[in-house]
């Protein structure tokens, strides 16, 4: 199998419930390396709820990694939060914790921490306050922390949620690039315009169970589905 195929995650029949509820009814799903997923879905389908699931921050018997037959381990996976946090520290500390809290090598720190902030534009604001920066420079910090551990899998729960165009176009500049370099991801998003621009396959959600999921252009393209066509008729680019 070639590595644009392997297997990086498979939910085998995945639920969950939160406080008696059912968040996510039983659902099947394989992600292999290469794709770009976004999640779809009004407020209250499940999506960040699927996202931390796959991540492995909420309990999931049924989730299994797959060891990358080309490297010999699971994927490496990162996590960007719609509101990421940062410590009242600078730029370039809160991203040498992260560092440390991922266990690298001190001696590589200041080569990575360079890399990851020229890789987002925002060496030059190294020095300053992580809580002075904009809403977009503090979503490319994000960005930042997660590519400095170079993941071969990335979960982004709506990245560009509450950005002026201008600092979405940045975002999403980034996010396709991370694409280009070969990096897997799953992404929320209430953006039909951005689900088009970069992802390669789409999963709608509705009251937790997964109603469609097909490659970007079938979903956008083809019949879905009575709830899936309705919630297009809102689309927005």
């Amino acid at each position: 199998m070639s590595s644009s195929s392997s297997l990086l995650l498979q939910l085998r029949g995945c639920r969950l419930e939160l406080g008696g509820r059912q968040v996510l009814a039983p659902l099947d799903l394989a992600l292999r390396r290469g794709e770009r997923l976004a999640l779809l879905g009004s407020n209250g389908a499940g999506k960040t709820s699927l996202l931390r699931l796959m991540h492995g921050l909420l309990p999931a018997p049924g989730r299994v990694l797959h060891v990358l037959p080309e490297l010999g381990r699971p994927p490496r996976q990162a996590m960007v939060f719609q509101q990421p946090f940062f410590l009242h520290l600078s730029v370039r500390s809160n991203l040498r914790l992260a560092l440390a809290l991922a266990r690298q090598p001190w001696r590589l720190h200041e080569a990575m921490l360079e890399s990851a902030l020229r890789r987002v534009g925002l060496l030059d604001q190294a020095g300053q306050l992580a809580s002075h920066l904009s809403g977009g420079q503090r979503q490319r910090l994000a960005l930042a922390r997660a590519w400095a551990l170079r993941p071969d899998l990335l979960f982004m729960d709506e990245p560009t949620a509450h950005l002026d165009p201008g600092a979405r176009r940045e975002v999403e500049r980034l996010i396709a690039s991370f694409a280009e370099e070969g990096m897997t991801w799953v992404m929320s998003t209430h953006n039909l315009g951005q689900a088009k621009r970069l992802a390669s396959r789409v999963l709608y959600l509705e009251a937790g169970r997964v109603l469609a999921d097909a490659p970007v252009q079938a979903f956008f393209q083809q019949p879905q589905g009575r709830a899936v066509d309705q919630f297009l008729k809102g689309e927005w680019l």
